[in-house]
């Protein structure tokens, strides 16, 4: 049966030397057909690798949050028949994990592939890591909805689970949004809420800060197109 690679991308550009192991440029030397959630994305991506991998002579096959599950399992169908491997490229971090790669990934075990995740950057993982929060029970909400007051009940909704279960909670936005979302986070916890930021995880400004509710509102962070997670408890 052929091996679908669970394969890891950058967090932040011209970090591959200190965040991916040499094990992942030999499988993109060895791979050539690939699910990806950005097709531009996954082809610099390689290409910055420098291997010997020829990008115009790799597949690959788009894989968001719009591509119709019929489409995703005929391209898997067709690599089986011709026993040929796959990787899965998220558009960032660790595919499977807050993106859609989750849908091929399924596919694979039902039709009998190999699935095999690489070791990289995980930014859930690393802001858990770096929060100081309960790393013994935690859960991830992925992004909160954006119409305001949605969101703020889902805020409110994650604090009382937070309190509660004594539970970390984390989740994210789309970066152009982080600067909303942290409003509403500070208008609607409670002040002895702790909340940690984290953003630009592994570049060389990343920043990693855990205060109250109550600290936080008079140190505002500048997060506008920054890759950032959240976490509260």
């Amino acid at each position: 049966m052929p091996t679908l690679y669970l394969i890891p991308t950058l967090l932040a550009d011209d970090t591959a030397e200190q965040v991916l192991p040499p094990h992942i440029r030999s499988i993109i030397e060895k791979t050539d057909a690939y699910f990806v959630e950005n097709v531009r994305t996954a082809r610099r991506f390689i290409s910055g690798l420098k291997t010997s991998r020829v990008i115009d002579e790799t597949t690959f096959f788009d894989l968001d949050k719009d591509t119709p599950p019929s489409d995703t399992r005929r391209q898997i169908q067709e690599l089986m028949e011709r026993k040929r491997n796959a990787g899965v490229l998220s558009e960032a971090g660790c595919p499977g994990v807050a993106d859609p790669g989750s849908v091929v990934i399924n596919m694979a075990h039902t039709l009998g592939w190999r699935v095999e995740p690489l070791v990289g950057p995980s930014s859930i993982l690393l802001a858990l890591m770096a929060s100081g929060m309960n790393g013994q029970s935690f859960v991830f909400h992925g992004y909160l909805p954006i119409e305001r007051q949605d969101r703020a009940r889902a805020i409110r909704y994650i604090e009382k689970e937070a309190m509660d279960r004594l539970q970390t909670q984390i989740f994210m936005e789309t970066p152009y949004r982080n600067d909303a979302l942290f409003a509403d986070i500070i208008a609607n916890c409670q002040g002895n809420t702790r909340l940690c930021v984290a953003c630009n995880l592994t570049a060389p400004d990343a920043s990693v800060r855990t205060m109250t509710i109550r600290e936080w509102k008079t140190q505002v962070p500048d997060l506008r197109k920054k890759p950032t997670v959240f976490l509260l408890l």
